[in-house]
Order: structure tokens, then C-alpha cells, then sequence
């Protein structure tokens, strides 16, 4: 049997309604996008974790632009950061948890853009920066404070920053860790 003959003999056996062709299917899916997938588009953003699911509440606006904004002004008009400056910001309506982002690690980083860096957590985290001198320094759009772990961020901990929001695909993953946070964690943002 030839290579032609092989591949459309194991092509036919995939399109079977069986638990093997299922199983065979599965690995396979797994086998490109841990394997494939990911390594070229690691390759095509320079970033070494080029997807990202939000899984916190930290970017979070809510209903609309306006509401947010009278409620978390004074933090940024604080910081010398004004509504028509914020407007101007990539995804200025913030980010849901169970976002996917796309990540880039090409080109400069601005304010206002949002960025994910490792900050000795288990996770990185993904903020918006609000300074640059040297360092980053960036804030949770949610939060009402900057955390520690925000200021004085070195360029070396920068894994990218976010080019492109996928809205709610990110559940596919977080519905399976949710039970292990606790409980004000949980769920939808509020």
C-alpha cells in the first residue's frame, strides 16, 4: 500500500462514528496545537506565551465607558492621566475575565497599553501601564489602588502586549479551575 492509499484509508478512519477515531481524533488535535500551533505563532508574535486567558476581574469596566470612568477617575486624573487620554487607550472599555488576548513582544510599549509581565506570581498578570521611565508601571483598570507588585516592573519581566481580544472563549478553560478559587473569585465579573 502506497502513502496516497495509507493516508486516505486513515482520513476515512477519522470520519468514522466510532470511540477509537474519536480518541484518535482527540490526540491528534492536541499533538498540532501543543506541538504546531503554538511554537509558529510564538514564532510570528517573538512572545513565548503568545495567547493569554484573563482570569481575574482587574481590567474589568463593567456597563460602559462613561460609568467606569466617573467611578475610577480620580486614581488616573490623580496620575495625570485625563478621560480624552484614556479614550485614546488600546481596549480603553477594559478586558472580561475569560477574555483570550493575543500577545506581542514586537515594537515599543506605550502608556495606555496593556501588558502581560511576570510578577513572582503564579500567573502573570496582565495591567495597563500608566508610566514608563525605565521601568513599567501599571495598574488593574478594576483595581483601585496600584498593587506592589505594579510599580518598577523591569523590561525583562515583560512577556508583551495585548493586540487582539477574543470576548469569552477564555471559559473553555476557566470552567475548569473555577471550583479551586475562593469564592469571591468565582464567576463573572460584577
Amino acid at each position: 500500500m502506497n502513502v496516497k492509499e495509507s493516508w486516505k484509508k486513515f482520513w476515512k478512519f477519522l470520519n468514522e462514528d466510532s470511540w477509537q477515531s474519536w480518541l484518535i481524533s482527540l490526540i491528534l488535535a492536541f499533538v498540532i496545537i501543543k506541538f504546531v500551533f503554538f511554537p509558529v505563532l510564538s514564532l510570528i508574535t517573538g512572545s513565548g506565551l503568545p495567547l493569554v486567558v484573563v482570569e481575574s476581574c482587574s481590567m474589568y469596566h463593567g456597563s460602559n465607558f462613561d460609568s467606569w470612568w466617573q467611578e475610577k477617575k480620580l486614581w488616573y486624573e490623580d496620575n495625570d492621566i485625563e478621560k480624552g487620554d484614556f479614550e485614546e487607550f488600546p481596549f480603553n472599555s477594559g478586558l472580561n475575565k475569560g477574555d483570550i488576548i493575543l500577545i506581542w513582544d514586537r515594537g515599543i510599549v506605550e502608556e495606555g497599553d496593556i501588558i502581560v509581565f511576570n510578577a513572582n506570581y503564579r500567573n502573570p498578570l496582565i495591567h495597563r501601564v500608566v508610566e514608563f521611565d525605565g521601568n513599567y508601571s501599571t495598574k488593574g483598570d478594576h483595581n483601585p489602588t496600584q498593587l506592589d507588585v505594579e510599580r518598577e516592573i523591569n523590561p525583562n519581566n515583560l512577556i508583551g502586549r495585548a493586540v487582539l481580544r477574543v470576548p469569552a472563549l477564555g471559559w473553555a478553560k476557566l470552567i475548569f479551575f473555577e471550583g479551586s478559587r475562593p469564592a469571591e473569585q468565582r464567576g463573572f465579573c460584577r
